[in-house]
C-alpha cells in the first residue's frame, strides 16, 4: 500500500511541476524566420524611402544608393534582410552580381515618372522576372509615389507593364504605395512574406 500511494505521489508531483513549467517558465519564442531579399528600380523610385520608414528611420536628406545597402526590416511573423540596389545607369549592370541567394524580390517604380522613365523601369522589370536566377522567386512589385497627381493606376501599370501575360506561373503581387501610408507598405510586404512560407512549404515537400 505504502509503494502505491509513494508512486502516486510522485505522479502528482510530476504533474504539478508540468503545470508549472507550462504556466511560468515558457521559456523564449522560436526565433522568427529570416528571408534574404533584393530590392532593385531606378534611380528616384523612392526604395530607400520606403525602407527606411519600414525600420522607423528618419527619411529627411535621403540621397540615391551609391552601390548597395541592406537592412534588416523586422516583421511579427519574419525578419526580411533586403539589399537595396542602386538604380543609376552606371549601377544597373552590375545589378545581377547581387542576385544571388536572393529568396525574393521587391521591385519599386515610380508611377508618377515620365514615359521614358516608365519605359525604362519596364524594361528592368522584364528583365529581373525573366532573369535565371530571380525567375522562380516571388516579385512584389510596388507602384510608388501614389500620392502624387500624375501618379498611374496599379491597372494601368499592369496593363502597360503586360504583367498578366509576362508573369503568368509566377508567385507577384502589385500594389500601390506611398511614403505617406506606410501601414498600406507594410500589408503589401506580409503577403510577400506569406508567398515566401509558401515557397518553403512547397521546397519542404520536394
Amino acid at each position: 500500500m505504502s509503494e502505491c500511494m509513494h508512486l502516486t505521489l510522485c505522479i502528482c508531483r510530476i504533474g504539478a511541476y508540468t503545470c508549472f513549467r507550462t504556466l511560468c517558465c515558457k521559456g523564449q519564442p522560436p526565433p522568427r524566420p529570416e528571408y534574404d531579399l533584393v530590392c532593385i528600380g531606378l534611380t528616384g523610385s523612392g526604395k530607400t524611402s520606403l525602407l527606411s520608414r519600414l525600420c522607423s528611420e528618419a527619411t529627411d536628406n535621403i540621397g540615391p544608393t551609391t552601390g548597395f545597402s541592406i537592412k534588416a526590416v523586422p516583421f511579427q511573423n519574419a525578419i526580411l534582410n533586403v539589399k537595396e540596389l542602386g538604380g543609376a545607369d552606371s549601377i544597373k549592370k552590375y545589378w545581377s552580381r547581387y542576385y544571388q541567394g536572393s529568396q525574393g524580390v521587391v521591385f519599386v517604380l515610380d508611377s508618377a515618372s515620365t514615359d521614358e522613365d516608365l519605359e525604362m523601369a519596364r524594361t528592368e522589370l522584364h528583365s529581373a522576372l525573366q532573369h535565371p536566377q530571380l525567375c522562380t522567386l516571388p516579385f512584389l512589385i510596388l507602384a510608388n509615389h501614389q500620392d502624387k497627381p500624375a501618379a498611374r493606376t496599379t491597372q494601368e501599370i499592369k496593363k502597360y507593364f503586360e504583367l498578366e501575360p509576362l508573369a503568368r506561373g509566377k508567385s507577384w503581387i502589385l500594389e500601390g504605395s506611398s511614403v505617406d501610408n506606410i501601414d498600406a507598405v507594410k500589408r503589401s510586404f506580409t503577403q510577400l512574406i506569406e508567398l515566401l512560407e509558401d515557397k518553403d512549404q512547397d521546397t519542404g515537400r520536394i
